[in-house]
């Protein structure tokens, strides 16, 4: 490229960065949503009025999963639980077993007591206002803001990781993540428009998970790209920008498989609160910095038992560390006591077959099946 082209071409750019999208995106946009948006089990038609709660639930479980990983729970979950009443009287045991492979547990737990809230205060209904969910249980202002735009009309911008590259893109925001989040919220709602915000908000979501993407984005075929600062700098690619993570640091931990001779393992239920919080599972030591060695690991064991170690690790990547764990695994009489420092109040017996349908987080899974490795 010549210095003349090079100069033109951020001029455009810097042109395109001042008028800031402006009001020429909306109408692009939702007209390039209405000729082809994805056809999703909670969307819903022109002539169809929006159930807040259908919509709810699909927000709630899109936050950091795909929408293919979500369709299958949510089918099954608005199967289970078609009314924010039904969820309300629901057991949360029941709740986190259908929630269980999804992961973020703490959205089921939240969805559970905000559902138990609304039931309760709001007649089973929804608030409309953003400021009135943002006082509900587990949602915060994207939720709030989404639930607010789709399901009722308001003009809000739920804004998630879909909708903050492609503004980072269309205003050229080079400001790394997660600094930059609050002005790509601001820029964002520069472009909502007054009506039909809940079908642009959709249009943006669905713009960058299938045109505007993190690598390779189809640029040519987006119906912004005319209006986008970092496609005409020729750094699209590059944005949003990421500040440098550390590595992850790595916990250690000794899990106990028990398993008794009529066919039942020993899963103990987690804290409420905190990480995998109400979930089962497998009894094990504290997470530590270092491995511990077999005798002092084997002081946790929740039997007296002849404890022999599985060959090989189990590894787990969670949000903010890498779990590794070694499990130890032992056949018990149906008679076995528990000692009282595994909570025995907390633990309860479950036989192979029933594992399938019962609140286990994915790690949990990966022990067990790891364990019962002949």
């Amino acid at each position: 490229m010549t210095a003349v082209a090079r100069k033109q071409r951020s001029a455009r750019a810097e042109s395109l960065i001042e008028t800031k999208a402006g009001p020429q995106t909306a109408p692009a946009l939702l007209s390039w949503y209405d000729a082809g948006n994805r056809d999703l089990p909670w969307r819903y038609g022109p002539d169809e009025t929006p159930d807040p709660y259908r919509v709810w639930i699909s927000e709630v479980m899109l936050q950091q999963t795909t929408v293919k990983a979500v369709i299958p729970y949510f089918e099954k979950f608005l199967q289970r639980w078609p009314t924010v009443k039904a969820l309300a009287k629901a057991d949360l045991d029941e709740v986190l077993g259908v929630w269980a492979g999804l992961g973020y547990y703490s959205r089921a737990r939240n969805l559970y007591a905000c559902a138990q809230v609304v039931a309760k205060n709001h007649k089973a209904k929804l608030p409309r206002s953003e400021t009135e969910l943002l006082k509900l249980p587990g949602i915060g202002p994207y939720t709030a803001a989404a639930i607010s735009a789709i399901a009722f009309g308001a003009r809000a911008s739920p804004v998630d990781g879909n909708v903050e590259r492609v503004v980072a893109r269309l205003f050229a925001v080079r400001e790394p993540m997660p600094a930059s989040k609050p002005r790509l919220r601001a820029l964002a709602g520069t472009l909502t428009p007054n009506k039909r915000s809940g079908d642009f908000a959709q249009a943006m979501m669905d713009l960058g998970a299938t045109v505007c993407t993190p690598k390779r984005p189809s640029c040519l075929m987006c119906p912004l790209h005319s209006q986008c600062a970092a496609h005409a700098l020729g750094i699209e690619e590059t944005l949003p920008g990421r500040a440098i993570k550390g590595e992850r640091p790595v916990r250690y931990g000794s899990a106990f498989l028990v398993l008794r001779e009529d066919g039942h393992l020993l899963l103990r239920q987690r804290p409420s609160a905190g990480l995998l919080g109400a979930m089962l599972e497998v009894p094990s030591t504290a997470w530590g910095e270092a491995w511990l060695a077999k005798d002092e690991a084997c002081r946790s064991a929740p039997v007296h038992a002849d404890w022999w170690p599985v060959a090989g690790n189990v590894s787990h990547i969670f949000t903010h560390f890498r779990l590794e764990m070694q499990v130890f695994r032992a056949l018990v009489p149906s008679d076995v006591q528990l000692h009282l420092w595994a909570e025995p109040d907390r633990c309860r017996w479950l036989h192979r077959r029933d594992l399938q349908g019962s609140a286990l987080p994915s790690v949990m899974k990966k022990i067990i099946a790891h364990g019962l490795k002949e």
